[in-house]
């Protein structure tokens, strides 16, 4: 009987490639995925330390598959292995961890697999696949543990990637997400070595993407904005039907004393400044953005601040996180806290605000034509006509009528309205063209 293997992943998009990377390495020597409530032989757990939250999910995790798994060999990787490997050791069951994501090539040979696969060929249980092409960050901001558990910067080759991304189209992904610990790092490693007539960037590896054949798009995942050139803007607009018109640029705070305390590298106005180049050169885009509320000795001012920078910067989604202390890192020592409350009602007010950005760029978008990942059927209208709910390449949510079954799909859609999720996020409402 094969031996039997499940995978639980916390944690970023990195760490989701890095666990279905192992996972289709194993399902290569016989490995196969145990079903609902089957004891495996062998679980992979996946771990996230980027706050003390996930920490705590990681052993909860580690402890749950121990009760659910009593004979299985449990072995985790990970950001908190590596930030904890002697608290993580003592969970239940725990027999072997990976310290360093480069030690998975050895650990797989070791554990029988000869040929260890290059890239992915698929990505289970999604619509969107993951690719890495990066990994380490050389930054120290002064919230962050994750520099000091992933500092090895790692470019992959573009003739990996190119060749990933083949297998990829070819099982039927139509949405490609580029990610990386740091993604504008890439080819930083290289560079370094290199003169400046020969240095390969993201925006060279994205000019070979979009000569590739094939219905599909790549989209970049989270990048710092002083590592948005004009040159990388200008790729992504030049190719709008191959690259999703759309940037997730890294704020934090809107305010430049935070900033300076947060060990950013720019100011408010210089990160305006990059979306406004970005709107110049492009119909439309998305922006969207992280937040951090409650920064220690973060004041009403500087609160204020970030709304005023939010509003300007115009983001079409926020994801807003409360700070939350991190061991071993600068900011877990500074003085003057935030009051849990006050963290609280700040998160509240920014979310109120998001959801305002929301409804004016969905608006702003009624009556252009965009490309949508379709992905699921949302309920039947009044003539039994089928609803599916899809990605936008502007990153927007979005439900439209069709017969038959589009999943998977990469259809076009004409924006018709906008209405509101049950969370209070904006949805466009769109017709098939």
């Amino acid at each position: 009987m094969p031996a039997s293997l499940k995978t639980l992943t916390l944690g970023c998009k990195v760490n989701q490639y890095e666990t279905e990377h192992v996972r289709q390495a194993l399902m290569g020597i016989g490995y196969q995925d145990a079903a609902d409530r089957q004891s495996a032989d062998l679980c992979l757990v996946n771990t996230c330390t980027v706050t003390a939250e996930g920490d705590s999910k990681s052993r909860q995790a580690i402890r749950r598959l121990h009760r659910e798994n009593p004979g299985a060999r449990i072995v985790v990787m990970g950001c908190y292995a590596t930030r904890a490997p002697e608290e993580v050791a003592k969970l239940p069951g725990v027999s072997e961890l990976i310290l360093d994501k480069r030690e998975l090539p050895d650990w797989l040979g070791r554990n029988g697999v000869r040929d260890v696969p290059d890239g992915l060929t698929s990505f289970s249980n999604r619509h969107r696949a993951f690719l890495k092409i990066q990994d380490g960050c050389a930054l120290r901001c002064t919230y962050c543990i994750i520099p000091y558990v992933r500092p090895h910067l790692s470019s992959r080759p573009v003739d990996h990637i190119l060749d990933e991304i083949r297998r990829l189209t070819d099982s039927g992904f139509r949405e490609i997400i580029f990610t990386g610990i740091h993604l504008g790092h890439y080819g930083l490693d290289w560079n370094r070595l290199k003169p400046a007539s020969e240095w390969i960037q993201l925006a060279d590896l994205l000019e070979r993407v979009v000569k590739l054949p094939g219905n599909f798009r790549v989209r970049l995942s989270s990048i710092e904005a002083t590592e948005v050139p004009r040159r990388l803007i200008e790729v992504v607009a030049d190719h709008p039907e191959r690259i999703a018109p759309h940037f997730h640029l890294c704020l934090q705070s809107g305010s430049d004393s935070v900033l300076r305390r947060m060990r950013r590298r720019w100011s408010t106005k210089m990160f305006l400044d990059r979306c406004d180049l970005i709107r110049e050169n492009m119909h439309k885009p998305a922006i969207t953005t992280d937040v951090i509320v409650g920064f220690p000795g973060e004041t009403d001012e500087d609160f204020e601040s970030t709304i005023r920078t939010c509003r300007s910067a115009q983001f079409s989604k926020m994801h807003i996180f409360s700070f939350s202390p991190r061991k071993g890192t600068e900011a877990a020592t500074y003085p003057d806290q935030i009051d849990p409350e006050v963290k609280y009602q700040r998160v509240e007010r920014l979310r109120d605000v998001e959801r305002e950005l929301q409804s004016d760029y969905g608006r702003s978008l009624i009556g252009e034509t965009v490309k949508v990942l379709v992905e699921t059927p949302n309920s039947y209208d009044s003539s039994q006509q089928q609803v599916w709910q899809g990605t936008t390449c502007r990153y927007t949510p979005l439900r439209f009528e069709a017969a038959g079954n589009r999943e998977f799909e990469l259809l076009t859609c004409k924006i018709t309205g906008v209405s509101r999720l049950p969370n209070g996020d904006c949805q466009l409402i769109g017709a098939l063209r």
